[in-house]
């Protein structure tokens, strides 16, 4: 059966069920603010007529039009989190605790969440938990009626940071507080209806020009980093009976500890962008003694301030009245390629100006990897081909993590960085190669040199007291299943520190089957930087002299994961979509998957090339170069970007 032959190949030590397991109810999201609002959030549409640009001076940074494109935008559009997501229901089923899509949704959609459009409790079976009560559709444009407009613009300046009996902060799995009230009044005494709108800026009354006409409160919170934490820390689901899963060590021993499965925020925290900044932004001041400044938020990076001229937050204000103090909505993150999809697909349909938001979107993405890490080669020992005989040639690649978490950070699920080192003679023959990617198949030829940066989790396995993250040769990607960790070799942020005092055993974010030693002994920092050493055989046929070149990739989805997300799908026999969701709202649409389950709708968009007659293509991911450096064995060296 498949239950039982699934069970065994994944080996997780757990009783195995039978068709029979009565389920239990639980409840995924019993934290912070719940479904019911008395106020109901306001669709982005009513926050565009004031916050979006109306022509193409003002679109790159008003609010709504660098948000647009964004991944936040599109958290509900994104078709990789539905084919993942139909895993994790049938995962956390097959364990006899349905409902977890509702766990995955509140980050994904929180506008249809938080209005109970998600059945909480697994009690409302495939339609509740696989988000098919959700109203509109993937290419519906913001309006009321409309739950896939991602993390949108209520939702956040709806945060608070305590909740409404002053409950404390909460960081991770979305367990957000929502301001709920049904009148804000303001600092000046006025009074509107509805909740107040919270940010970062405080304005002296109704005779200030930048005075927003609706109801405003300031808030510290949103130029706070734990703000972001919110949704970018990520643990099993903290059910009203405990963690779904625990982490289990490397011994096989139970930490009690609820598996931590995305770590951004964390990884932050423990780094020096949270503590202090240099006086020159990333190096030592004059001396060698840091001078510390202020802590860098992610919002410092991630929504960098506009230094437009003619920078302002709303068509009302005066031209230039936010220059350099505007923070850009773009939310500029590494995923280039499925933006490049929702455009594709959807954005037709979204509105006549949206296909330049996704454009604006996958640039700054560009522009955020190639300012991540830098690299750095050197020839350490050469011998050249002499005669017959063949020749060989050592190589150093320092890759430095300039980024304030790990790098790369966030979903774990076939997201990857790598070095590709080539060698190359006089006549530009390539004569040695490590890390090679074939755009035409999209595989990486993993070889014993290759150095491949990612986080591995997997399902401990009792029995062979192992760590299982593959299943014949394949790589398994059980997001809610997982509990253990086989490898996180990703490079730590400077001033990375592994363990903390609540973290004695740096459970929650240090590196795992990797070496990155202290700056200094005994510091308890661990240094940015990976330092690979290659060693390649020069064949005899070579022209002297050779060039060595070291280029950083990055690649959002492996061909690994995109095909372990259709096989799911047909393992589990997931039904297409429309049939899935025949009860919905809408339904049947007429965009997305359709006739296709989400797992083989994502393959397909991941497996079509532009040659493909009639189809969009998307390149299988396509990895994009962050940085390189080159080194010659004439002793000349140089860096390019």
């Amino acid at each position: 059966m498949l239950v039982e032959r699934r069970l065994r190949a994944f080996a997780l030590g757990l009783l195995v069920l039978s068709a029979a397991t009565v389920a239990s109810a639980l409840d995924f999201t019993p934290h912070g603010t719940q479904p019911g609002l008395q106020s109901a959030l306001e669709d982005p549409s009513g926050c565009s007529s004031c916050h979006r640009g109306n022509n193409a001076a003002t679109l790159p940074f008003m609010p709504h039009s660098s948000w647009s494109g964004s991944m936040m935008a599109n958290a509900t559009r994104d078709p990789l989190f539905w084919a993942a997501l139909d895993v994790a229901n049938a995962d956390a089923a097959r364990i006899g605790k349905p409902g977890v899509g509702d766990y995955c949704l509140r980050c994904h959609a929180p506008r249809g969440w938080l209005e109970g459009n998600v059945v909480k409790g697994g009690s409302g079976g495939s339609l509740g938990e696989a988000g098919c009560r959700l109203l509109g559709n993937y290419a519906a444009h913001d309006g009321k009626s409309n739950d896939y407009t991602g993390v949108d613009c209520h939702y956040c300046h709806r945060a608070m940071p305590v909740g409404p009996q002053g409950q404390a902060l909460l960081v991770g799995n979305a367990n957000v507080w929502i301001d709920d009230a049904l009148t804000c009044t303001t600092p000046d005494g006025s009074i509107y209806g509805g909740p107040c709108r919270r940010g970062p800026y405080s304005y002296t009354g109704p005779t200030d020009p930048l005075q927003p006409p609706h109801g405003w409160t300031y808030s510290r919170h949103h130029a706070d980093s734990a703000l972001c934490g919110s949704c970018h820390d990520v643990t099993t689901p903290d059910t009203d009976e405990g963690p779904l899963r625990t982490l289990i060590r490397a011994d096989g021993s139970d930490g009690g500890r609820p598996f931590p499965i995305e770590r951004t925020y964390t990884e932050w925290t423990r780094s020096l962008f949270a503590e202090a900044i240099f006086r020159d932004g990333m190096g030592d001041a004059p001396g060698g003694v840091p001078v510390v400044a202020k802590a860098q938020q992610c919002q410092s990076c991630h929504m960098r301030a506009s230094d437009d001229p003619n920078a302002k937050a709303c068509l009302q204000n005066p031209p230039g009245s936010r220059t350099g103090n505007l923070p850009v909505h773009e939310f500029a993150g590494a995923n280039t390629w499925v933006p490049s999809i929702i455009k594709g697909e959807y954005a037709a349909l979204l509105g006549t100006t949206q296909p330049g938001d996704f454009d604006r979107t996958i640039a700054a993405a560009q522009a955020m990897l190639q300012g991540s890490a830098t690299v750095a080669a050197s020839v350490t020992a050469y011998q050249p081909p002499a005669g017959a005989d063949d020749g060989s040639l050592s190589l150093r690649v320092d890759v430095t993590n300039l980024s304030g978490h790990k790098l790369p950070t966030g979903y774990s699920e076939g997201r990857r960085m790598w070095i590709d080192v080539q060698v190359r003679d006089a006549t530009d023959r390539l004569v040695a190669q490590s890390g090679a990617y074939d755009a035409a198949t999209g595989e990486l030829a993993e070889d014993a040199q290759a150095r491949v940066y990612e986080i591995l989790q997997g399902v401990w396995d009792a029995g062979s007291q192992a760590c299982v993250f593959e299943e014949g040769g394949r790589r398994q990607f059980h997001f809610v299943l997982n509990n253990c960790v086989a490898k996180d070799n990703r490079i730590p942020p400077i001033g990375f520190r592994a363990t903390t005092v609540d973290d004695p055993l740096g459970e929650e974010a240090a590196p795992v089957a990797a070496n990155y030693p202290e700056t200094s002994p005994g510091s308890g920092v661990l240094v940015n930087v990976d330092r690979a050493d290659y060693t390649f055989v020069l064949p005899a046929s070579a022209t002297p002299p050779f060039i060595a070149s070291a280029t950083l990739y990055y690649q959002t989805s492996s061909k690994e994961y995109i095909e372990f997300l259709r096989d799911e799908a047909t393992d589990n026999a997931t039904p297409a979509e429309n049939a899935l969701c025949s009860g919905g709202p809408s339904r049947p649409f007429a965009v997305g998957p359709q006739d296709r389950s989400r797992g083989e709708f994502v393959w397909q968009l991941w497996n079509n090339t532009p040659d493909d007659p009639g189809q969009p293509g998307y390149g299988k991911s396509p990895p994009v170069a962050v940085t390189a450096a080159s080194a010659t064995t004439q002793g000349k060296r140089g860096k390019y970007r």
